[in-house]
């Protein structure tokens, strides 16, 4: 069922939720939080359709604050706020609307937000492209208890981990971070097999890919090594090699579908390790409403020198376009056994970074 209201207000809005629950016979007590997406009319249709897909696993009402401010003195002068309401099959297991912000209107998006959030219920907000340098002061962001940004939307993706890293709040988390957690727990259950000292590390991905930025920071945090980040041709991540006195625990992937892990004095293994669509990623974050403390120290951990000219103890960026960088890493794979990661192409470099 859908409502379209024009030139409304929120108290008119939460009327119209009233309406149609009861219309179709359903209630709210069912949704266990408020997720607030912040985006454009662009970017809408597919974050509502992620949103409405991770709605079965997390049911909530999802608002959607599109700003419209116009491009004219004259219409930014003309405060209006238009909304689409929907519930039923057209919201998943929850309830959606639709907030369209015009004129001045558009930078007091949190007065029209706060009369529309579920009483009692945690607030999540969502930002999957400009998000701001320090969500947790943003007007919005002051709201919620968790606050999602996306690295890989950014102009300078690495670039923005930095960013992250200097107004880090409790609650903060990015979908770069999200979508190394298969590539965490696999390696993390490797270790587990196999108890020895992890010596050094190299991490294969894209160039300007955050997540792989991110799991050679975790990495080079909680084991306390040395780790040098290769770009390869990607898609995404490829690889990650950890060097031991017995022999390298490998986990390549080189189709973004399939993943073999190499153990010493074990047989190969073909895992699963797809690459994620973004519902999947934000039901993840759904998941849990408290402070991300492993997230926070690798975002931390030394990103501010990422590509200075003196690496900081415990991570090393090779930039293997150059040719300085592909000798270091030609020499880093010698040193493993292995051959050296491929120069990428311009065109492989800025591809696929959606999906990790």
């Amino acid at each position: 069922m859908k409502i379209d209201l024009t030139d409304t207000t929120s108290s008119k809005i939460n009327s119209g939720l009233v309406e149609a629950r009861r219309a179709i016979g359903t209630g709210a007590i069912g949704m266990v939080l408020t997720l607030v997406i912040v985006t454009d009319e662009g970017s809408a249709y597919d974050a509502l359709k992620a949103a409405g897909d991770a709605s079965r696993e997390h049911p909530s009402r999802i608002l959607a604050v599109i700003r419209r401010p116009g491009r004219s003195p004259r219409a930014r002068a003309e405060a209006r706020l238009d909304a689409e309401i929907r519930v039923g099959s057209d919201a998943g297991t929850g309830e959606t609307v639709l907030l369209r912000l015009h004129g001045e209107l558009a930078s007091q998006a949190q007065s029209v937000v706060l009369p529309l959030l579920l009483p009692d219920a945690p607030v999540v907000v969502w930002w999957p492209e400009n998000a701001p340098e320090n969500a947790a002061k943003d007007p919005l962001g002051a709201l919620a208890q968790r606050r999602i940004t996306d690295a890989v939307s950014a102009e300078s993706p690495v670039e923005q981990l930095g960013v992250r890293a200097a107004s880090y709040t409790p609650g903060d988390t990015d979908l770069a971070w999200t979508r190394i957690t298969p590539w965490r727990s696999m390696l993390a259950a490797a270790l587990d097999q196999r108890r020895v000292k992890v010596a050094s590390a190299v991490v294969e991905g894209e160039s300007y890919n955050p997540s792989a930025e991110l799991l050679a920071l975790w990495l080079a945090d909680r084991l306390n090594i040395k780790v040098d980040r290769v770009v390869s041709d990607g898609p995404g991540l490829t690889a990650v090699r950890l060097h031991t006195a017995g022999g390298d625990v490998t986990l390549e992937r080189s189709d973004g579908l399939l993943a073999k892990l190499s153990m010493p004095d074990q047989p190969d293994r073909m895992v699963a390790l797809k690459r994620r669509e973004t519902a999947e990623l934000i039901a993840e974050e759904l998941r849990r409403l408290d402070p991300d403390d492993i997230y926070a120290a690798a975002v931390r951990y030394g990103v501010e020198k990422l590509h200075q000219d003196a690496p900081p103890v415990g991570h090393e960026f090779v930039d293997a376009r150059t040719p300085a960088g592909q000798a270091r890493a030609e020499q880093a794979e010698a040193e493993a056994g292995k051959p050296a990661a491929k120069t990428p192409s311009k065109k492989a470099a800025s591809a696929n970074r959606t999906q990790r």
